[in-house]
């Protein structure tokens, strides 16, 4: 009889896509708002994501146009472009500033009404997510502005079950509810993201990329090991095509040559090492075998349009207090 029990376990592409992507920080926040209503929010340097548990409302996309959101809908805007929700198209949206929103704990927001007394209630479930990885990541530039997901309750029936928790950790505002918040929302992101991906929302990017076999599998394998000195033929071969046959491929797919999509990949992993870790600039040139500092410079201000000296300085500076370049008295 023969033993299964170490056999490896197939990995979808998409896992091994999203094992680097974790949500540093949360602003968590419940609006109860009663028609008619309606917010702007603004564009941010964070994703923002809404969830339509009671009553439905409409969504003004980037386009200006109005669509519809029933109970259980949500979306997920993973670079926090500005958009507008509302009780209904008519609606005068209002800047989100200007609404009265009560603090609960650790810099988390509660309710937010408008509207009056009489109206129908909707009741939203938001957050604005801050991601560990920069907003030119590779991993996030392949994310449309808008991602929408109709019926997630149903598809993911654990959604409102976990936001239920993340009130409770507002209400009961008990010590370490910041990183239990911060949990949640991974999941909660990993979650939106998984089902925009199977729902095929989309001919591009992720969804293409996720979907296709070969690209999908030399996508795993560089961000498994982003280190790697990945060449165009290591790559065709992870994909078991010819060399042109992959590159075209891979640029129709994912938008991008292989070898640009790597080189972003590594500095902005470098750029993680520099400002995350506070290693040396020269360790990560080792760690990532160029030969000489000078020559990781280089590569690195031509992707990351900055030299890594810079973000040595703005860490130097943040811990000593100083702005980055000014003088000490």
């Amino acid at each position: 009889m023969l033993d299964h029990s170490s056999r490896p376990v197939a990995t979808h592409p998409l896992t091994e896509m999203l094992r680097g992507l974790k949500i540093e920080g949360v602003d968590y926040v419940r609006c109860r708002m009663t028609e008619p209503w309606g917010l702007v929010f603004p564009a941010r340097p964070k994703a923002q994501f809404h969830f339509v548990a009671e009553r439905g409302c409409w969504l003004r996309t980037l386009d200006n146009a109005w669509v519809r959101l029933e109970p259980g809908d949500a979306v997920l805007l993973p670079r926090g472009a500005e958009h507008a929700l509302a009780s209904s198209p008519d609606a005068f949206p209002a800047p989100v500033e200007n609404c009265q929103f009560e603090p609960v704990c650790c810099g988390i927001l509660d309710t937010c009404s408008g509207g009056n007394s009489n109206g129908e209630e909707t009741v939203l479930f938001g957050a604005g997510m801050t991601f560990n990885l920069d907003s030119q990541h590779p991993l996030l530039l392949m994310m449309p502005e808008l991602m929408q997901m109709h019926e997630l309750a149903t598809d993911e029936p654990a959604i409102p079950h976990l936001l239920e928790a993340m009130t409770s950790e507002l209400a009961l505002d008990r010590v370490g509810a910041g990183g239990m918040l911060t949990r949640l929302a991974d999941v909660v992101a990993a979650a939106l993201i998984r089902n925009w991906v199977e729902k095929g929302c989309g001919s591009a990017g992720w969804v293409a990329a996720a979907r296709d076999p070969g690209i999908g599998r030399v996508l795993a394998a560089i961000h498994r090991d982003p280190t790697k000195d990945w060449t165009v033929e290591a790559l065709a071969n992870v994909m078991h095509a010819s060399r042109s046959a992959f590159a075209l491929r891979f640029a129709n797919v994912v938008g991008q040559t292989p070898a640009r999509y790597v080189a972003q990949l590594r500095m902005q992993e470098a750029k993680q090492w520099l400002v995350r870790d506070r290693l040396k600039i020269a360790v990560v040139a080792r760690r990532l075998g160029y030969e000489s500092e000078a020559a990781f410079s280089r590569a690195f201000k031509r992707i990351i349009g900055a030299p890594p000296s810079h973000f040595r300085a703005t860490l130097t500076a943040a811990s000593s207090g100083e702005q980055p370049g000014s003088t000490a008295p």
